[in-house]
Formats: C-alpha cells, sequence, structure tokens
C-alpha cells in the first residue's frame, strides 16, 4: 500500500511540474505575441494555459514537499501573472454598465450567427432566429447543411446580399430595410469571406459589414485579411459604421486588439465565448463555449443597449444578439 501511495505521490508531482512549465512556457510566450505573429497563436488558447497553471498549482500544494512546493508555486505563479497581463483587460470590461440611449433614439436588433456549413438541425436554427424578429441577421457559413436555414430568412426578411466572388463565401446580411447599395470584400490577392450592404433608414442610412475571417493558424493569412478589411471600411462613415462576424480571433490576442485600434471602432462584445458549442465535430462535443471568437463593432453614433449570447442550436457557433440604440 506504502509503494502504491508513493507512485501516486510521484505522479501527482510530476504532472504539477509539467502544467506549471506548460502554463509559464506558454504564458510567457503569449507576452511575446506583442512582437511575432506566430506566438500570437498561442494567445488564443490564453484560458487552456492559465488553467494549466492553476491545475498545476493546486496539485503542487497538494502532494509537493516544502522547497519543491515553493519552486512550482513560483513557477505557476509566473504562468498566472503573464497570461493576467494579457487577459485582465478584456475580463475587465465585461464590467461596463450598459449605456442609456435618449428617449427618442431608434433602436436595432442585429443577429450575428455562423450557421455552420454541417448544421445539424437547421429548422430549430432557423425558428429560433425568427422568434428574435431582429432588424438585421448577419450569417456565415450559409451554405451546404444551412442553407435551409437561408431559405426561411428569406421569407421574412426582404432584402439580402450574397458574396458574387469566385471563391468560396457564404456570409450574408438580411434586412428588414432596403439595401440602396452593398458588395464584396476582396483585393490585393486576398479574399475575405465578407460582404457589406447599405440600409435606407428613417433616421439616416447606415452601412452594416459581414465578415468570416480565416483561422488564426498558420500565421500570415489571418493578419493579410485585416488589413484588407481595415483599408476596405476606410470609405464608410465610422460613425453610422456596423461590423460583426466570426473573427476567428480572440479579444486577449494581440492580432484583435491591433485590428481594434485601426478600425477605429469600438467592439460592444467583451469576453463573450461563442465557440466551441454542442457537437462541434465529429469526435467531440462541448458542454459550453471557451473562445469569444463572434465580435460585433459600432461606431460611436450607437449606444450599446444589450449585447448576449443565444442559445446552443444546430451550429457549433452560439450566436450574438446586440440591441444597439442610434
Amino acid at each position: 500500500m506504502r509503494l502504491i501511495l508513493h507512485f501516486a505521490n510521484l505522479f501527482l508531482r510530476g504532472t504539477a511540474l509539467m502544467l506549471c512549465l506548460v502554463g509559464a512556457v506558454a504564458g510567457l510566450a503569449c507576452l511575446g505575441g506583442a512582437f511575432s505573429d506566430r506566438l500570437d497563436a498561442l494567445a488564443h488558447a490564453a484560458p487552456l494555459w492559465m488553467a494549466c497553471s492553476l491545475l498545476g498549482l493546486v496539485l503542487a500544494l497538494a502532494a509537493s514537499r516544502d522547497a519543491e512546493r515553493r519552486a512550482l508555486v513560483g513557477v505557476a505563479a509566473l504562468g498566472v501573472a503573464s497570461l493576467l497581463v494579457l487577459m485582465a483587460p478584456e475580463l475587465s470590461s465585461i464590467l461596463r454598465p450598459p449605456e442609456k440611449p435618449a428617449k427618442d433614439a431608434a433602436t436595432l436588433k442585429l443577429i450575428q450567427f455562423n450557421l455552420w456549413a454541417e448544421n445539424h438541425d437547421p429548422e430549430a436554427t432557423a425558428a429560433w432566429i425568427l422568434a428574435q424578429h431582429a432588424d438585421v441577421v448577419i450569417t456565415e457559413e450559409s451554405g451546404g447543411a444551412a442553407g435551409p436555414v437561408v431559405q426561411a430568412l428569406k421569407k421574412a426578411y426582404p432584402y439580402g446580399t450574397i458574396c458574387r466572388a469566385k471563391q468560396g463565401c457564404d456570409t450574408r446580411i438580411h434586412s428588414r430595410w432596403p439595401i440602396i447599395d452593398e458588395h464584396d470584400v476582396y483585393g490585393d490577392g486576398e479574399h475575405l469571406a465578407s460582404t457589406w450592404a447599405t440600409l435606407r433608414h428613417p433616421r439616416g442610412d447606415f452601412t452594416v459589414v459581414g465578415a468570416h475571417f480565416t483561422w488564426p493558424i498558420p500565421a500570415g493569412r489571418w493578419q493579410a485579411q485585416s488589413r484588407l478589411l481595415t483599408g476596405k471600411l476606410a470609405r464608410f462613415p465610422k460613425d453610422s459604421l456596423i461590423l460583426t462576424g466570426d473573427f476567428n480571433s480572440t479579444p486577449w490576442s494581440w492580432g484583435l486588439r491591433r485590428q481594434d485600434k485601426a478600425l477605429g471602432l469600438e467592439r460592444r462584445t467583451h469576453a463573450l465565448a461563442s465557440w466551441p458549442t454542442g457537437e462541434f465535430s465529429r469526435l467531440a462535443s462541448a458542454p459550453f463555449p471557451v473562445l469569444p471568437i463572434d465580435q460585433v463593432y459600432a461606431g460611436k453614433a450607437w449606444k450599446t443597449v444589450k449585447v448576449e449570447r443565444g442559445p446552443s442550436l444546430g451550429s457549433d457557433h452560439r450566436p450574438i444578439v446586440a440591441i444597439l440604440a442610434r
């Protein structure tokens, strides 16, 4: 029995060492993302590295000897501190109170939703969207198994866009208000699954943009798409502009921070995890989303009334519901 306990203790101590080292090394590498796009790719998994550090700390306190415990606690603390530097600004932003719009302000309800081309319950997905009675719905991965959702939206929303680019683009904007101009986003040899539409509204026209970015791994193409989008949006009035999409990038990454600054818009989604959810692959399912990769931006003319996450439906993403007032 003593031998079994001895080996169990060795296993726990070894696991604590491994977890503490992984958290500390990854945390420091994430900070290096300020200078390297390749290292920045690690920053998206910051919650995982934080979990490694905290679990390693718990195991170190429970199973390690005094001198060893102090060393492991120091290593774990290094990882936690590095990751807090990275994540704290975003996590603290959720404490901001909602804005109070003027009494005569016009409200806009929009839904941002990656429908997923492998959507396994399009009927429930469409029913939920329609029940929200949103003014504008922006969808990505609107083809494949998600096709019935788009067909249902066409009946409820008389105006819509579709990417006409030769390359795959299933990003669409569905609107209750007339679309007076719209186009895809492409150029400089890079294509982004994005489209924009200028809407005719009684209180004044404004432009809505939907975007679906590539994964940030391998580094390079995501950054190129970010520069492309930022450049293309420079033509629109910033005060009334709205941008939403699946950015495949977390708000504690250096890449999204640079994009936030370059866009000149205010991101209205703060630490709102949207992926993965439900049966997000044939081999795995997620009880709750971990990464906040679906974002909503808006210009200064818009006040944030409410931003919330929708339920798990047939997609591997949760929908984002935003109510803005102008």
